[in-house]
């Protein structure tokens, strides 16, 4: 996968390189400015989360309670466990002070004294970076107690790295505060929402590590420079992920409101073979894909996907050609969210096992065309009815890339296969349910 650096700036990732080049003023200026100010600015500007949800984030922080007699917390969420998302990563490796920086300033901005970095736990070489970029910062006085003397202020921060233990659901913001508290990674039913009740009861904002990474940008350029770049509704430049059939696979960061078909041709330099496009999954597997010839003049920010019929979710661009098994493909996403479901909620725990099983049947050649019935049915019955999003995750790929490629599913499975139907449904459990009170 090809590394993009830029040739003007090397060694970035270098203390003394970052501070050649501004680093950490933005957080001095952000200390001769009330907390309400740089809320102000965040919300002006803008910025939307690039976690998968393109919340606002000057809104989100806006909801930690001014007064509280508990301690506030801030989580960074770097779990990138999205097949098909590499972004955070890259910027441990290559930005990692810039990232700290924008956590000085958001936790000013929220009156947080604490800051949880939750990052992944097979990303064993980059959390060993970031903890080293984190002893630098500490050893100059811009994280701790030195704060006061390196920036004049009264106000400090710490901040730790929490390394997850390999489970997709703790992406999800409060299965990660559970996991940093060293409970089960379950979600949580909201409300309350984390503002009101987040780490040990008390208030907590968690944004994802891109979002973070833009905050010091904000403040030295203002919020206009930052509201100008790329889509207006969802302004910004944001880190695009894009792998798959392409013929340069990597890491780019443009505008918001690229083209798609821009990135694929333009900058990952087209399909190998000069092969057709089949599908593109435009923001990692939990997204709705689309099919190739659903792509001119779709652009890669929210409102523009929306519209298009998918979701921009962590910008990991995802590309397949015209010879791509999708039965093979859809197989694999269907076996990741049964495998990463946590198993609190009947539907998601039931659906994704039923879901797996029955594109197994398919593959093996023993499917129907109703089991393509089925598996839709399926998967709207999950999607809507659990506590968290990673019902959704295992639904649209499987609900989505059936009806979207409906005659290629077709052609893996018979008209006539007649399927027995017991009079007692086994769940996954093992407990046997009379199968009336299932059509029920």
């Amino acid at each position: 996968m090809e590394k993009i650096v830029l040739p003007e700036i090397q060694n970035y990732n270098q203390i003394d390189v970052y501070l050649a080049n501004g680093g950490f003023e933005s957080a001095r200026k952000a200390f001769t400015q009330t907390t309400d100010d740089i809320i102000d600015q965040v919300k002006k500007s803008g910025l939307r989360g690039r976690g998968g949800a393109a919340f606002s984030c000057g809104l989100k922080w806006s909801f930690m309670p001014k007064t509280t007699d508990k301690p506030k917390y801030l989580c960074i969420n770097g779990d990138e466990s999205e097949p098909g998302s590499f972004k955070d990563r890259q910027i441990f490796e290559d930005n990692p002070f810039q990232l700290i920086e924008g956590a000085i300033i958001t936790c000013y901005a929220i009156g947080a004294r604490v800051a949880y970095l939750y990052i992944r736990g097979e990303y064993h070489k980059w959390i060993k970076l970031m903890q080293s970029a984190i002893d630098e910062a500490y050893s100059r006085g811009f994280l701790g107690a030195k704060m006061k003397e390196t920036f004049s202020t009264d106000f400090s921060c710490e901040l730790y790295i929490h390394k997850g233990a390999g489970a997709y659901i703790c992406g999800e913001e409060s299965s990660l505060m559970n996991s940093i508290m060293g409970l089960r990674g379950y979600p949580r039913v909201k409300p309350p929402f984390p503002a009101q009740n987040g780490l040990w009861g008390c208030p907590t904002t968690i944004n994802n590590v891109e979002t973070i990474t833009n905050i010091p940008a904000i403040i030295k350029n203002g919020w206009e420079w930052f509201s100008k770049i790329g889509a207006p509704k969802h302004p910004g430049t944001i880190l695009f992920g894009i792998s798959g059939h392409v013929n340069k696979p990597g890491l780019y960061e443009l505008p918001s409101g690229t083209l798609l078909t821009d990135i694929i041709f333009n900058y990952a330099d087209g399909i190998p073979g000069n092969k057709k496009i089949k599908c593109v999954i435009p923001g990692g597997t939990s997204m709705p894909p689309l099919r190739g010839d659903q792509l001119e003049g779709v652009r890669m920010d929210a409102e523009s996907l929306k519209a298009a019929g998918s979701s921009i979710g962590t910008g990991g661009i995802m590309v397949m050609d015209e010879d791509t098994n999708l039965l093979k493909v859809l197989l694999r996403i269907a076996h990741f969210y049964h495998h990463e479901s946590c198993g609190q909620c009947t539907p998601c725990r039931e659906g994704t096992g039923w879901m797996e099983k029955t594109l197994h049947r398919i593959d093996e050649g023993k499917g129907s065309s109703a089991d393509l019935d089925l598996l839709i049915s399926v998967a709207n019955n999950i999607e809507g009815n659990t506590i968290c999003a990673l019902g959704e995750a295992a639904a649209w790929p499987v609900k989505f890339m059936i009806e979207r490629f409906r005659d290629e599913f077709e052609k893996h499975v018979g008209k006539d296969i007649s399927i027995p139907v017991p009079n007692k449904v086994h769940s996954m459990r093992g407990t046997a349910v009379p199968l009336e009170d299932i059509q029920k």
